[in-house]
């Protein structure tokens, strides 16, 4: 049993990371809120193919779903991220995080010019 002299109050906001990261992601959820339903009925109605002119339209069925469902998991992923990044990774860490981000979206843009100019 502990004598009252080695006893500590337990202090909440000592370490206020946590809380940051959680306002942080909770922040960038709102932002992308808008762009995160629509590229989730893109990548589920089946007719929204036909709702872009040119190319876009001409693609293919597939191509069209995977990237939206890529554009929806990665918006999807974008708080959490965001979120854990603050809270817990150094510097280091959060320009791992940052590479790996930028990998995704570049990635993304080759995959939508991919199926763009075919």
């Amino acid at each position: 049993m502990a004598s009252k002299g080695d006893e500590q109050p337990l202090d909440v906001w000592s370490d206020k990371a946590g809380l940051w990261g959680m306002l942080a992601g909770v922040i960038t959820a709102a932002l992308i809120a808008v762009p995160l339903s629509g590229a989730f009925a893109f990548a589920t109605h089946p007719n929204s193919q036909l709702l872009f002119s040119g190319k876009l339209n001409e693609a293919s069925q597939a191509g069209f779903a995977i990237f939206w469902w890529l554009a929806t998991l990665l918006l999807l992923a974008l708080p959490f991220l965001v979120g854990f990044g603050i809270a817990k990774l150094s510097f280091k860490g959060l320009a791992i995080v940052g590479g790996i981000v930028v990998v995704f979206i570049i990635a993304l843009l080759v995959l939508g010019q991919l199926f763009l100019f075919v």
